[in-house]
């Protein structure tokens, strides 16, 4: 046989794992599950829905950094702005929101052969956002009404929601016996 270095199994898995798992991979596979942007249909809020809450999103290029430690974990940052209409029957406010999401997740190795990037569900304490209104009733509104907090509470809601469906759920693993039978039959 040739001049090879040999590795035991448990390093060539290590090693697989380093290779196959890399923050560009996790990047491009949050860039197809969030896509790029997306409308929020009016809501009913507050006391007897009298708010009604609609919203355009933009989800920017997320940023992942991979950490190599006992287990391959990821920070994975998703920047987004939101443009938010408050509907009070009388008035209208508008808000820019601008934001990101902080998540966690770590490379994970499962039974019969599965490759698991384990997504965890962010807080409303994950959420960053900065909002601004145009108008002085825009900004009182938004103090009194918690309109920050609130925003944080929907969005880590909805994030949540992602990763449970079943879209997302998919994404997260990848079957290597059936990758590994379908490119060497």
């Amino acid at each position: 046989m040739q001049n090879h270095d040999f590795l035991t199994y448990e390093e060539f898995g290590r090693k697989f794992f380093e290779v196959a798992v890399t923050a560009d991979r996790v990047a491009a596979a949050f860039t197809e599950i969030t896509g790029n942007e997306f409308e929020m249909e009016p809501i009913a809020q507050g006391p007897g829905g009298i708010a009604k809450v609609s919203a355009k999103v933009k989800i920017q290029e997320p940023r992942v950094t991979r950490k190599l430690g006992d287990l391959i974990t990821f920070v994975i940052h998703i920047p987004l702005s939101i443009d938010l209409l408050l509907d009070l029957r009388l008035d209208k406010q508008r808000f820019s929101v601008t934001g990101d999401i902080a998540l966690r997740a770590t490379a994970r190795a499962a039974e019969p052969l599965l490759l698991i990037v384990d997504v965890s569900k962010p807080r409303p304490s994950d959420i960053t956002v900065n909002v601004s209104s145009k108008s002085f009733r825009g900004e009182i509104l938004r103090i009194l009404a918690g309109v920050d907090g609130e925003i944080r509470r929907f969005i880590a809601q909805y994030v949540n929601e992602e990763i449970d469906a079943p879209q997302s759920q998919a994404a997260q693993i990848i079957d290597v016996a059936e990758q590994l039978a379908s490119a060497w039959p």
